[in-house]
């Protein structure tokens, strides 16, 4: 709870993944994925529920196994590639409702952003309930840069994806974000429902590149690794 609002939290945990099998309970430092996310949730001072969502009753044992219930499965039908991830949320909200509770704030943890610590899920909720608005999403700057990205037109020759003068300075191009994935929050208001754009959030969170990794591929593991184990040796 903060500033007296209770708050939730989802992880999304699906069982079906075709870029790397069982993705959300895979090896991870010899811990399985979904143990980073729970840690982190686990740890805010100001989460008053964690939920993870999934289909799959192996992914089900394994959050039970962490120190959270799963009280209820996600229907197969809202746990498909082309499934989007409103649905999931919607759906974990109006099962939870039908316990008996109710949560002003809603935050979706993607399990696959597992170096997302404690400190920014409670960072980005005083960020939020400090502000006017009514939707957050994390935010990290981009490594590529669209001002040197091009298109190309049915010749071969490149266009400019974005404009820009020929003589700006690469160090001179102006700071760019992409959504990262890691923490989307939303308040709990007749406003939220299946059309609601998630990646959309107003206000902005950013985070540190390092904290980023988005798992999508094997090489997001090992680069995930490196920085876990920086990370434990510098005690962070």
């Amino acid at each position: 709870m903060y500033k007296d609002k209770k708050i939730l939290a989802i992880i999304p945990a699906r069982g079906g993944s075709k870029g790397i099998p069982k993705k959300n309970i895979i090896d991870l430092l010899g811990k399985p994925l979904l143990y980073y996310s729970i840690k982190g949730a686990k740890e805010s001072k100001y989460l008053d529920k964690i939920v993870v969502s999934t289909d799959d009753k192996e992914i089900a044992e394994v959050t039970e196994s962490l120190g959270i219930d799963v009280p209820f499965l996600r229907p197969k039908e809202l746990s498909q590639d082309n499934s989007k991830s409103i649905d999931a949320f919607i759906h974990s909200i109006k099962e939870i409702e039908k316990l008996g509770k109710r949560y002003d704030y809603i935050l979706l943890l993607q399990n696959t952003s597992p170096l997302r610590q404690s400190w920014h899920i409670d960072e980005a909720i005083e960020k939020l309930l400090e502000s006017d608005e009514r939707s957050l999403v994390s935010v990290s700057e981009v490594t590529e840069h669209p001002c040197i990205m091009r298109t190309l037109d049915e010749k071969g020759n490149t266009l400019p994806l974005i404009s820009m003068t020929g003589d700006m300075r690469r160090q001179d191009f102006p700071p760019i974000y992409i959504v990262n994935g890691a923490i989307y929050i939303q308040k709990n208001d007749e406003h939220l429902n299946l059309n609601t754009n998630l990646n959309g959030g107003k206000l902005a969170y950013v985070m540190e590149r390092e904290y980023s990794v988005d798992i999508d591929e094997y090489l997001d593991l090992e680069i995930a690794t490196h920085y876990l184990k920086r990370m434990k040796e510098e005690n962070l």
